[in-house]
């Protein structure tokens, strides 16, 4: 039996976004309107919307629907930015900034990752806006910087000076910083061309691996 994917998703941003605290209604009709389902592996679209991450292949995963939700809440989007992602991943968090933003380049090391990313995005629809390019995420990408807001989805021992440089001031960056298992989710804003942060809550992402990252 196909599964009614419409409920699942309602469900998900009830009871995982909603009553956790997400606020944000641009956030909430991404996350209701986006299949997730198709940005998961085929095997394991029956476990799409559980309240957890996934394994999409390569040693990664598809974070939860809470913090994809919080990610994108911090940044605080209002459809006028020049997004840049770091760690396309399956392409999904791509699709929901893409929803949010003017336009999103997300960044991704593995070929085979960013190949997915191009196709699940494609497929879905949701690639207008969208550009998926294979590289070093931890130092970004230059060539369309600067960048109104940053999101990280991997986490990092410290905030990566290439990202620091490409944020337009004011900006605003979203990123894991801590230890290769266990980090702090932290919002950076750059504004009057000084640097300010704070920690929104506990995380545990997969490293961010790159020249400014983890070797």
């Amino acid at each position: 039996m196909i599964p009614d994917w419409e409920s699942e998703r309602r469900e998900m941003v009830e009871f995982q976004l909603r009553r956790r605290g997400i606020r944000d209604d641009r956030v909430l009709r991404a996350m209701q309107e986006i299949p997730r389902e198709e940005f998961v592996p085929t095997d394991a679209r029956f476990i799409a919307y559980r309240d957890e991450p996934i394994h999409i292949g390569w040693s990664q995963t598809i974070s939860q629907p809470y913090m994809t939700a919080l990610m994108t809440e911090l940044l605080e989007l209002t459809g006028t930015e020049d997004v840049l992602e770091v760690g396309a991943g399956s392409g999904y968090h791509a699709a929901v900034l893409g929803a949010l933003a003017a336009t999103v380049v997300t960044v991704e090391l593995i070929p085979g990752l960013a190949a997915m990313a191009r196709e699940n995005l494609a497929r879905t629809g949701r690639d207008a806006n969208i550009l998926v390019v294979t590289g070093d995420g931890s130092m970004g990408h230059a060539p369309l910087a600067p960048y109104d807001a940053i999101s990280v989805a991997a986490g990092a021992p410290e905030v990566p000076e290439a990202l620091l440089d490409q944020l337009r001031n004011p900006g605003r960056l979203v990123i894991p910083v801590g230890e290769r298992s266990d980090q702090d989710l932290r919002v950076v804003w750059k504004r009057n061309g000084r640097i300010e942060s704070r920690t929104a809550t506990a995380c545990r992402f997969v490293p961010l691996l790159g020249q400014e990252g983890w070797r």
